[in-house]
């Protein structure tokens, strides 16, 4: 399935307030992203769904097997790129808001070259 990168942005929320906080629910993520509760709550019926989360009766949202390897390889991607920016000369706030710009829109091709030139690898 095609996700939009609004889509993206929510699974990739959903898995970084995961890490800092240990739980998450949709209020989390209305916060996290600045978006409205109705919006948030459409998103999160859409993504259960679509099979890439799962809500308990509490409001509990844990990621599914798809929803979690699209916010890893999103997330993956702004960490890297935040870090090669900053490697760069690029202020952390600079890059950060550059690198959830480019996360979405780089190809794989480019982002492996980028991937292993800052992992100091040879690229094929």
């Amino acid at each position: 399935m095609n996700i939009h990168e609004s889509a993206e942005d929510y699974l990739e929320a959903i898995l970084i307030l995961r890490e800092r906080q240990g739980t998450v629910r949709s209020i989390d993520v209305v916060h996290q992203l600045e978006l409205t509760k109705p919006s948030v709550s459409v998103a999160m019926k859409r993504f259960r769904e679509n099979g890439y989360i799962e809500m308990d009766a509490d409001g509990f949202i844990t990621l599914l097997p798809p929803g979690e390897e699209i916010a890893q390889r999103i997330y993956g991607r702004h960490k890297l790129l935040t870090r090669f920016l900053t490697a760069l000369g690029v202020s952390e706030d600079v890059a950060a808001a550059d690198a959830c710009k480019m996360e979405h829109d780089l190809s794989d091709e480019t982002f492996e070259k980028i991937k292993a030139h800052a992992l100091g690898h040879k690229a094929d």
